[in-house]
């Protein structure tokens, strides 16, 4: 977390004091003087893969239940499903503007970071670091080795260890063909992505069968909405918190913004087509698993779609666990691709270590951010309680959400003049917020030790950011050391800072401004009034 995170490989800058290493003055020169930077290669089709990629994982496959089971009707369940729905593209289409008016990869991260300042941006990126991301990699990881191994322990549930080594090889391979090519990583979401959707269409295609032969006995209106639990508010909100979390990852793609093509175009493009078709994908799978399951059987279900599977397709009941297995595999490179960029930005910043900011002088990949991501990952399998660390702290993640939202609207009315592509009616947000605020507000009500200990971790940031970032008078050894390390680092991965490219080389220069103050700045007008004064 050194002052000079931000100083990038640039020639047209120079800063005093910096090292610059023999790597980096031979990628330079490679390069004709001119550097080298992250490479624009995610189009349309792969922004998309990334979206519905990382929306869809093993939740419509495995556990579409928690839904169901709140709801207390399969009527009103999948209206819960709708409204999520919904509500995530109002969610997306403010994401959507904020995108293309901040063009910064790190998404919510760059986003709260330049409106609210440097703390609270750190502290979304303290929480992610720590937990969030590398607890879901774990998780969706091991639900991978789960599908791939249980066919050989038909009788019994597979060792832990094989899992443990299992989820570990996929990520290890994975973060491989990551570091290889932007390319490479983006085609094999686009390969899996493809796989799940699939899969999902032969779900919906057998239930439209089934709905031909007559099967549709609880999508009638009398038997759709029969409780099967007593009507409960409290239940209804838990629903609609549950579908919430199952549309998690909508807001993947604004990590990468940076090395989309044209992204004024394809960001907005890529949520208008992402969002309503995972909507769909999901409103229909479950409308498909009540054609050939009753409530109850659904409930007793640990996974969903194997036990379609088994009642409709006889001896074709294989492709749902090798489906399941797919998508998480492809939820997986996902979240990695995604979560280093989060990483990367953080860096670059000067909120992470300066490493991670680096990238490979030929690959043009952040080579050191998903290396972090990676063994952070790892870390994650050998622990026992990420499961608890993840109901710990995914009311911040939604926390998160509503902050960067109500984001938009103080960067509106503190900058109305700011260049906006894409400017939405400022309805959209409130909505959200109205919408979110009714959550968040249940989740503090109905688990408020759960939401305490989630904002006790978040708070654990704030000696980290006072110690590792806004103290900038380090000593001279401690400096030396680290500065070590990142020359260490960057020689062993072949890596250096990126070109700024040329909207960038305006920025200030001064280190300790941007960290830590927000995007509001007085008006030059305002500063020379403010130094005339001060002049005797």
């Amino acid at each position: 977390m050194e002052k000079g995170a931000r100083h990038r490989n640039n020639p047209a800058k120079s800063h005093p004091g910096e090292l610059r290493s023999d790597t980096s003055l031979e990628a330079e020169a490679a390069s004709g003087g001119g550097g080298v930077a992250l490479k624009k290669e995610i189009g349309l089709v792969s922004a998309c893969g990334i979206i519905v990629g990382n929306i869809i994982g093993s939740g419509i496959f495995v556990s579409p239940k928690g839904v169901l089971e709140n709801a207390g009707s399969v009527g009103l369940a999948l209206i819960v499903w709708i409204v999520t729905g919904v509500i995530t593209a109002v969610g997306a289409l403010c994401y959507a503007e904020l995108g293309v008016t901040i063009p910064k990869s790190g998404g919510d991260y760059s986003y709260v970071k330049d409106i609210f300042g440097g703390l609270a941006g750190f502290l979304r990126l303290w929480i992610a670091v720590l937990v969030i991301y590398p607890t879901n990699q774990a998780v969706i990881a091991l639900t991978f080795s789960n599908y791939v191994l249980q066919p050989l322990f038909p009788t019994c549930f597979p060792p832990e260890s094989g899992l443990r080594l299992l989820a570990a090889i996929c990520l290890l391979l994975l973060t491989w063909v990551n570091c290889s090519s932007v390319r490479w990583a983006t085609r094999v979401q686009d390969i899996f992505t493809a796989g799940k959707l699939l899969a999902l269409a032969l779900i919906i295609i057998m239930g439209v069968v089934q709905i031909c032969k007559g099967e549709f006995y609880w999508l009638e209106p009398e038997n759709a909405f029969e409780n099967f639990q007593e009507p409960d508010i409290g239940l209804v909100a838990l629903a609609f918190l549950q579908g919430s979390f199952a549309y998690g990852g909508w807001n993947f793609l604004n990590y990468v913004t940076e090395e989309l093509v044209d992204p004024y175009k394809n960001l907005p493009r890529a949520i208008f087509i992402s969002i309503p078709l995972v909507t769909f994908v999901y409103v229909f799978a479950n409308v498909a698993y009540v054609t050939a399951m009753s409530p109850q059987e659904l409930l007793a279900s640990n996974a969903v779609a194997v036990t379609f599977g088994e009642k409709l397709l006889g001896v074709m009941a294989w492709i749902m666990p090798i489906s399941v297995a797919l998508s998480t595999f492809g939820g997986v490179n996902g979240s990695l691709f995604t979560s280093s960029r989060l990483f990367f930005a953080g860096a670059r910043e000067g909120h992470l270590p300066s490493v991670l900011a680096m990238i490979h002088v030929k690959r043009c990949t952040p080579i050191p951010a998903l290396l972090f991501t990676c063994l952070s990952t790892l870390l994650m399998l050998v622990t026992s309680d990420m499961y608890t660390l993840i109901n710990y702290v995914g009311f911040i993640n939604y926390l998160f959400y509503g902050v960067t939202v109500a984001g938009q609207i103080v960067l509106r009315w503190k900058k109305p003049d700011m260049p906006r592509p894409i400017k939405i009616n400022l309805m959209f947000p409130i909505i959200y917020l109205l919408f979110w605020a009714f959550l968040l507000i249940f989740s503090l009500w109905s688990e408020p030790v759960v939401c305490g200990i989630g904002l006790a971790i978040m708070l654990t940031g704030v000696p980290v950011y006072f110690l590792g970032v806004y103290w900038q008078h380090k000593p001279k050894c401690f400096n030396d050391f680290i500065e070590l390390l990142t020359l260490g680092s960057q020689k062993m991965c072949v890596v250096v800072y990126p070109q700024e490219r040329d909207s960038e080389t305006e920025e200030t220069m001064n280190e300790m401004e941007e960290q830590q103050k927000p995007i509001f700045r007085p008006t030059p007008a305002e500063s020379q009034d403010s130094e005339e004064q001060s002049r005797p």
